[in-house]
C-alpha cells in the first residue's frame, strides 16, 4: 500500500509561497481578514496526515512561530546538511537526506498512510519524481511581484484533473486537484 503524498499550501495571485527573503507577512495579513472560526479546510486535513514531510526553509521559518504548530505529528525536514533540532522537538521531528522517492519507500514499509508535503523546494521534488497525488492550492488575492514560487521547472507537463474550487467570502479561492489515480 503506498502512502498518499498532498501538497496543501497558499500562494499570492502571481504564484508565489513567500516573498525572497522567505517572509510572509502578506500571507499573515491575508489570515487576519478570515472569517473567525474558519480554517479553509486546514483542520480536516492535518488530521488525516501522519507524517509532515517539508524542507529545511519551511522549518526553520515554523521553528521562529510562537508555538510549534504540528504538536505531536512526526515531521521530516529534508536536508543535506546537518540540523539542529530542539529538544523539546526531538520525538516528533528528524532530518532526512533522502531523495523522495527513498523516503516514500521507506515510509510506505513504516506504514504510513498519509504524507503532507510543505516547502516550495520540497514540493517541487516530489513533483518532478512524479510522486504527488494530490494538490490543493489556497489562492490569496494579493500580487507579490516576486518571491519563492511554487512551482520550478519540469522534465515533462504534468497534467492534473480538477477536484473542486470552493470560494471564500474574504476573497480566497481554493483549488483541489488529483494528479496520479485516486
Amino acid at each position: 500500500m503506498t502512502a498518499k503524498v498532498s501538497v496543501f499550501i497558499a500562494t499570492s495571485l502571481d504564484g508565489y509561497i513567500a516573498r525572497a527573503d522567505g517572509g510572509l507577512d502578506w500571507l499573515d495579513r491575508a489570515n487576519a481578514t478570515i472569517t473567525p472560526g474558519e480554517d479553509c479546510g486546514y483542520r480536516a486535513f492535518i488530521d488525516s496526515v501522519d507524517v509532515l514531510v517539508m524542507g529545511r526553509l519551511s522549518y526553520e521559518k515554523v521553528l521562529g512561530f510562537d508555538t510549534w504548530p504540528y504538536g505531536d505529528k512526526r515531521v521530516i525536514v529534508l536536508s543535506s546538511s546537518a540540523l539542529a533540532i530542539p529538544a523539546a522537538l526531538g520525538k516528533t521531528v528528524s532530518a532526512s537526506a533522502e531523495a523522495p522517492q527513498a523516503l516514500l519507500a521507506r515510509l510506505n514499509a513504516g506504514g504510513a498512510k498519509h504524507l503532507y508535503v510543505d516547502g516550495g523546494v520540497t514540493i517541487q521534488r516530489f513533483l518532478r519524481a512524479g510522486l504527488v497525488d494530490e494538490i490543493t492550492i489556497t489562492t490569496i488575492p494579493v500580487l507579490l511581484g516576486q518571491g519563492r514560487p511554487l512551482f520550478g521547472w519540469l522534465d515533462a507537463d504534468i497534467r492534473l484533473k480538477h477536484r473542486s474550487t470552493v470560494t471564500y467570502p474574504f476573497g480566497f479561492v481554493q483549488s483541489t486537484y488529483l494528479l496520479r489515480a485516486e
